[in-house]
């Protein structure tokens, strides 16, 4: 009987080490690690939209991403774009891109996609609200 319940605790132990070995060797940690790093955005590859630009009022404010917000950098903010992403702004009027650096969220303004820092609408040669093509980098 002693012998009986040892072979089949034996038996019990063996099943449940294949059953963690084989798991173990089938799990890849690093593909795991790249797959939760990689984010999913709701964000279409071509976004059309109003674009406008903030600066005097904000300049040396923090922004989402804790820096401090220079607006003479060629930064903007964008409500679902990764922050310190970045983005190719198309300005559909007059053709002109640039790249920024999306480093806050917003715009809080109905009917806008982009909030662009000055320097980054002047680049594009935007005085107050322009209609833009965002393309995320």
């Amino acid at each position: 009987m002693y012998f009986q319940k040892r072979l089949f605790i034996m038996k019990k132990l063996t099943l449940a080490f294949i059953i963690f070995a084989s798991g173990s060797y089938f799990y890849n940690p690093v593909q795991d690690a790249e797959a939760s790093r990689k984010q999913v955005h709701h964000t279409p590859k071509h976004n059309k939209g109003n674009a406008s630009w903030y600066g005097p009022g904000f300049h040396g404010k923090k922004t989402a991403n804790g820096e401090r917000f220079n607006m003479y950098a060629m930064t903007a903010a964008h409500k679902t774009l990764p922050l310190s992403s970045y983005a190719k702004v198309i300005n559909l009027k007059n053709h002109r891109t640039i790249i920024v650096r999306i480093n806050d969220r917003g715009p809080y303004h109905r009917g806008r996609s982009l909030d662009l820092s000055y320097a980054a609408a002047k680049k594009l040669g935007i005085s107050g609200i322009g209609s833009v093509r965002i393309v995320p980098i």
